[in-house]
């Protein structure tokens, strides 16, 4: 295959761009993330509360990560952010395939610092 069939590559501004959102999108919301699991009041479950399960270590451990995990999601202030969050880690996974690994990690860091700063001020 000769260069004229080959694809061109995209304009260096594209990356610059993807990777400066990425870094907005892993900056912005991990405060929020972390505020909401923080703040997060879970309800009550009957199933925690039967003698069976109490008597069971592993029942024990494995309902109560369950029911943690699923009240989190269930809750919009932790399940946005983190959709949000997760989104950028695909966006980076898919730019870090096609840009050089230096610049994709030097503007993500940057993006994360200006939004961490920003907040912070």
């Amino acid at each position: 295959m000769s260069s004229s069939e080959t694809s061109p590559q995209p304009p260096t501004i594209n990356y610059i761009v993807g990777f400066l959102l990425v870094g907005i999108a892993w900056g912005l919301t991990t405060p929020f993330i972390r505020r909401a699991a923080k703040d997060h009041n879970p309800p009550a479950h009957p199933l925690l509360a039967r003698d069976d399960v109490k008597a069971s270590w592993a029942k024990s451990k494995f309902y109560g990560a369950f029911f943690a995990v699923v009240d989190l999601l269930r809750n919009p202030r932790y399940a946005v952010p983190l959709l949000i969050n997760l989104t950028g880690s695909v966006w980076f996974f898919l730019l870090i395939g096609q840009a050089d690994t230096w610049i994709g990690m030097i503007l993500s860091l940057c993006g994360i610092a200006l939004c961490v700063q920003s907040k912070s001020g």
